[in-house]
């Protein structure tokens, strides 16, 4: 049975020539085989390319360098004075990890990672990598966070990091230390771009660079000449978030960005494809998504044995050994890499026996070498769309023990032989003696290589990495802009936080302040009611519009622009948070400040994204989070997935995020206005999330004199009685708060309670400042601190708090409520249902709110015994409990 060929029937005007091709391509293969014929096929497409011929371009090329011999670009650089300067870089970077867990066992580190990718790094800063003293921005650098010591190192010999520093690696609490991986919020002066956890860098760096095409396009920055470099590694491409964005570069034809890959085979355990090529695999998937893809496989001491040999046996012998062989290959000695490697056929075995083991030695992987590496970085400057450097290294390359090998990951100690080979092969003056006391070395002031590792930068526009935050001068928005929703809507009109914000955002927009503003939408606009934006502020595209929209004709229809306000970044959560943090850190990379306000389900919001939101607070974002549709039983329908009730509890695990849970407009213009002044006014680096809500409801008008108690947390909405009788305290919050209104009025009319009610804007700002006046108490205790939640409740007076959100949310005050304390939350699985339906079945209604609050009262003794039975005969109350968590 012949096996099925899929055959496209394109049109043909000669089909005779066309079945002479293809009896000729059968022939090759016939008479001088598959690799011959492939070969062949590879030059037809190359040439293809080069008459214009617009043919999908093949996904994986043979397993060479990219960039042929004659090829290569002169090499601009001091080769000896940049090897000088990288062996003290290289020895520096080890013994910063090694002397810290020598003095702090545990204390971790890696050694590995910068030792296979110094090359990479140090060709990028001495001939790439612009510095910020010529536009104010510079070049984007995403460091691979395993190869912090080496930039820690390259620093010092620039002096911009002392020997004091180095020894204090990892030692941050009480010295003047150097943090583990690049973190900005520790230390503010020098890094930029967090990048890790794994897989977070490769996302950022895409929409980085996106984002710098957008201020461009905008108008707000020129960022003409500036590059997005990100430096990866081979085993962190298994993350998700490393390749969530491929796509989105190709597509956006991001000639701003340039990703290196440090293919060394190796991950934390072991091999990343022992059984296959990651090069290749890499290969396919960046050139399928429309990105320039530069292999720089081997090294110059394999160019006089590919330019001897025409048959192609050595580039089939390179084809066949996998990755798991490569790398085990990489540790033997010459004698047994001939051996092994020319061993396949005669043929083979004839060019081995030519070689020295010196040859042979010098047969070393591309990324090691300066000259391929520069040609590589050249391409891909010149490359009409996003470029890929596929460098193939040696995972603890130069340290005999840990080359190669698969625990090398976890070394962290060199031992006295390990000290003294890697000086050796270093050519580092340091004495035996000096080993372990002083082990850190640096240039003379006057040496010639200080010299020129200081003026390569100079040329090139200062150090890098280097954060420099911009003077946020901006006027704000003034109180008009905000003022419109004191007042209230009119009697009958009903709207929700959600609609109120889309009005205060477009007031916003169109405000002094306005052009600076980046809307952010993961493809739910319409749910929100934001398309009326669409059309007045457009949505950016780096191509504008080239097709008619169906809705054309309509006053509000779908507009793109390269001019366009809103960042419309489709059904991809990671992409527009990770757009958030560029808009949200601009003032620091850009020259110029923006805010950002990306809304978005509030449940795939920190649930989805947290990591990212971790990196965020990291990178000192400042910036607006809005968790649309709220609520687990505020957003009824959905059910399970989607219903949110715990948000708020993650958020406040974040330490510099703000998060609020406005019920009313006027509460949600406030929050708004203070975190612009916050982030803004202030320079705060804080950033802000906010629950808004779907559910219409009458907002009411402003009280007077509240500003500051919405800020702190929550604020008396209506003062009790006094009158006598039994007295309890309600705190409600979101939609939720209509119910404890509810529940207030029946507790008065028909049991004759007396009651207070209270809108909790932020029970994580109540905590915040709970937990200082704690601390300060503590150490401090002759000077006593009454904190704002404890003067609010910190009587006797029983307290009810309900909320569309799990328990542990208003139980974060708990410290400091006086007395008994009731909490009403939805904790369990969403489910669908009417809204009603719902909060009664999670007995956050109005009755169970009033259930509550004379339950507490019985427990007080305020109410005879007996109380809550006859109110739960006298509400109708459902009393049949069922585990809601299962």
């Amino acid at each position: 049975m012949s096996s099925f060929r899929p055959h496209q029937n394109l049109p043909d005007e000669d089909s005779e020539e066309t079945d002479e091709w293809l009896e000729s391509l059968r022939s090759v293969v016939d008479n001088h085989g598959l690799e011959r014929a492939r070969m062949l096929l590879h030059e037809l497409m190359i040439e293809a390319k080069y008459l214009s011929i617009p043919i999908n371009r093949v996904s994986r090329t043979p397993y060479l360098n990219t960039i042929q011999l004659n090829q290569q670009l002169p090499y601009p650089g001091d080769l000896k004075s940049e090897n000088k300067i990288q062996n003290l870089i290289l020895w520096n970077a080890a013994l910063i990890v090694s002397d810290a867990n020598r003095r702090i066992d545990g204390i971790g580190g890696h050694i590995s990672s910068y030792s296979s990718s110094a090359t990479l790094y140090e060709v990028g800063f001495n001939h790439i990598f612009r510095g910020k003293e010529n536009n104010g921005i510079g070049d984007a650098l995403y460091i691979q966070g395993h190869c912090s010591p080496g930039i820690y190192a390259r620093a010092f010999l620039e002096g911009r990091i002392s020997k004091e520093q180095l020894t204090n690696f990892r030692q941050e609490a009480f010295k003047d230390g150097l943090s583990s991986y690049p973190h900005p919020r520790l230390m503010k002066d020098f890094w930029e771009y967090p990048t890790v956890s794994m897989g977070l860098g490769p996302l950022a760096a895409v929409m980085q660079a996106r984002f710098w095409k957008y201020l461009h396009m905008r108008g707000l920055a020129d960022t003409s000449e500036s590059r997005v470099f990100a430096f990866l590694g081979d085993g962190e491409m298994d993350e998700p978030e490393s390749i969530a964005s491929i796509a989105v570069a190709g597509r956006e034809n991001l000639d701003n960005l340039i990703v290196i890959i440090n293919c060394n085979l190796q991950r934390l355990d072991g091999p990343v494809r022992g059984n296959s090529k990651v090069i290749q695999e890499f290969e396919g998937l960046y050139r399928g998504a429309g990105w320039t893809v530069i292999k720089v496989l081997w090294s110059s001491g394999w160019d006089r044995l590919m330019m001897a040999e025409s048959k192609g046996i050595v580039l089939a012998r390179m084809e066949e050994i996998n990755d798991g062989d490569w790398q085990r290959m990489s540790t033997l000695e010459p004698a047994l890499f001939r051996s092994e490697f020319f061993s396949s056929n005669a043929a083979l075995e004839e060019i081995g026996k030519s070689l020295s083991d010196n040859e042979i030695l010098g047969l070393t992987r591309g990324g090691h070498d300066p000259i391929k590496v520069y040609s590589a970085f050249k391409a891909a400057e010149s490359a009409e769309g996003p470029a890929v450097i596929l460098a193939h290294t040696v995972k603890g390359w130069g340290i005999d023990s840990f080359e190669g090998r698969n625990s090398t990951h976890q070394k962290k100690k060199m031992n006295i032989e390990d000290l003294k080979s890697y000086r050796d092969r270093l050519e580092i003056s340091v004495k035996d003696s000096n080993l372990e006391k002083n082990p850190f070395s640096d240039f003379d002031l006057d040496s010639k290589e200080f010299e020129y590792l200081i003026n390569q930068r100079e040329k090139l526009g200062g150090f890098l990495p280097s954060r420099k935050p911009c003077k946020i001068e901006i006027n704000l928005p003034n109180s008009e802009v905000y003022s419109d929703f004191n007042k209230g809507t009119p009697k009958g009109q009903k709207v929700s936080t959600t609609m109120a914000f889309v009005r205060l955002l477009r007031k916003i927009m169109k405000s002094n302040v306005g052009e600076k503003i980046v809307p952010i939408i993961p493809d739910e606009g319409r749910t929100f009611g934001m398309d009326p934006l669409f059309s007045e502020f457009g949505i950016f595209s780096s191509q504008g519009q080239k097709y008619t929209p169906v809705d054309h004709k309509m006053l509000l229809n779908y507009k793109e622009s390269e001019s366009g306000q809103i960042l419309e970044e489709g059904i991809s959560e990671a992409n527009a948070m990770a757009s958030w943090i560029a808009s949200a850190t601009s003032y620091s990379h850009a020259n110029t400040p923006t805010m950002p306000f990306y809304t978005f389900y509030s449940m795939f919001g920190f649930q989805r994204v947290a990591d990212q939101i971790w990196s965020a607070a990291d990178a000192r974002a400042r910036g607006f989070l809005m968790g649309a549709t709220a609520g687990r039983t505020t957003l009824n329908g959905e059910g399970l997935q989607h219903q949110d009730g715990h948000s708020l509890l993650i958020a406040s695990t974040v330490p510099s995020c703000r998060a609020w849970d406005p019920a009313y407009a006027y509460e949600l213009a406030t929050i708004i206005k203070h975190g612009m002044n916050e982030m803004w006014g202030q320079e705060l680096d804080v950033f802000h999330y906010i629950m808004i809500y779907n559910e219409n409801q009458q907002q009411p008008p402003k009280p007077d004199g509240i500003d500051k108690k919405i800020i702190k947390g929550g604020y008396k909405l209506v003062e009790g009685k006094n009158n006598g009788n039994p007295r309890v305290r309600i705190l409600g919050s979101g939609p939720i708060l209509k119910y404890a209104k509810q529940a207030h009025e029946i507790l008065n009319s028909k049991f004759n309670i007396d009651s207070e009610l209270w809108s909790i804007t932020s029970y994580g700002e109540l905590r915040r400042e709970g937990l200082l006046a704690s601390r300060k108490n503590r150490l401090n205790p002759q000077e006593k601190t009454i904190p704002y939640v404890k003067n609010c409740f910190g009587d006797k007076t029983p307290t009810v708090a309900v909320s569309d959100h799990i328990s542990a949310v208003p139980e974060m005050i708990q410290r400091w409520v006086g007395g008994h304390f009731i909490v009403l939350g939805t904790d369990g699985y969403g489910r669908s249902d009417t809204r009603e339906s719902l909060r009664e079945f999670f007995e956050i209604d109005t009755n169970n709110i009033v259930l509550g609050a004379i339950s507490a009262l019985e427990n007080d003794e305020k109410l005879p015994s007996g109380s809550v039975e006859n109110a739960i005969k006298i509400l109708n109350i459902k009393t049949n409990i069922i585990d809601k968590t299962k």
